[in-house]
């Protein structure tokens, strides 16, 4: 009777070690990204999530910015909400797109008056999709200007956009490498990356700007899957690689959201247990309104609710 191959004892091995979420210490920290609501249900749906979130203490929650400016009222509405009836520090997105830089002078001073500290600072991407982005001839040309203006507009708090996988409008992976660099010169407090599906793409992007002279703190940004079509939409848009093998974890499960949100939130989790292997210590979960996922995954990162957190103090 032959003994069990290498193959099988690595997994046993695998399956002994102690499990991998047991007894995390809890010291990581969390951000969360929403999107402004269109109509009642949506803006039900979406402070549903937020006061599922809250209680874990986010250090911020942002909310996004239409193409052109087109959510730009809606954006105001809900970062301004959330500024004045939680406690929870709201960071609002601002574009270059299709604004003076008056206009953007105007849009700050606003969120700085609603007690709005931290703003997202991102290019942002043409009104139609395909174009290719044109600056406002009043305007700032990318995010880097952007986020000199707003410094000299006020004191923000300023975080802006990392591309792991290149930004797909970039000619070069140094020259995506180079706008990062330009934008934490130019104020940024920190980078928010784009979503992706190793945590090696994550580490060695890490590594690179490190090697860059890039000294921010650089977020991993974590997209949770429960729409596979959605998310192969997002990604091609932000030069996300969609790994084969998740691809075929979601096949034949059109009919089954239960089983697809288990499956998307093990993928996620995992993937954020090998980054907190590797030090890191803040994720930032693209939402996409709902909390489930999100929520499950920061309990598995060993986060408890904080009672506190939730109301605004009298």
């Amino acid at each position: 009777m032959t003994g069990p191959s290498l193959s099988q004892l690595e997994e046993a091995r695998r399956a002994l070690d102690a499990p991998l979420f047991a007894d995390l210490a809890g010291d990581a920290a969390v951000s969360f990204e929403f999107f402004p609501p269109k109509t009642e249900k949506m803006e039900e749906q979406l402070w549903q999530a937020i006061e599922t979130l809250a209680p874990l203490g986010p250090r911020f929650v942002s909310v996004t910015y239409g193409a052109g400016g087109s959510t730009r009222e809606r954006t105001h509405a809900t970062v301004a909400r959330i500024a004045s009836e939680t406690n929870i520090p709201a960071a609002a997105h601002l574009t270059c797109v299709e604004a003076s830089k008056a206009e953007i002078e105007e849009i700050a001073r606003a969120y700085w008056d609603a007690g709005v500290r931290h703003i997202v600072a991102l290019r942002g991407d043409p009104p139609q999709a395909g174009e290719a982005f044109r600056p406002h001839p009043d305007g700032y040309a990318n995010a880097a200007e952007l986020t000199a203006g707003l410094k000299r507009i006020a004191p923000f708090e300023i975080s802006v956009a990392a591309y792991p996988e290149c930004h797909p409008s970039s000619p070069s992976v140094q020259a995506d490498l180079d706008n990062l660099k330009a934008k934490v010169d130019a104020g940024a407090d920190r980078a928010i990356s784009q979503f992706f599906f190793s945590p090696e793409t994550y580490f060695r992007f890490r590594d690179r700007a490190a090697a860059a002279g890039i000294v921010a703190e650089i977020v991993p940004g974590i997209l949770p899957v429960s729409n596979v079509a959605t998310t192969r939409k997002f990604a091609g848009l932000c030069g996300a690689a969609i790994p084969p093998w998740m691809d075929r974890l979601f096949e034949g499960l059109d009919d089954h959201p239960a089983a697809r949100q288990l499956i998307a939130a093990t993928i996620a989790a995992e993937m954020c247990r090998r980054l907190y292997a590797g030090g890191v210590r803040h994720f930032h979960f693209y939402t996409l309104n709902r909390a489930e996922l999100a929520y499950a995954i920061c309990h598995l990162l060993g986060l408890r609710p904080d009672s506190h957190a939730t109301e605004k103090a009298a």
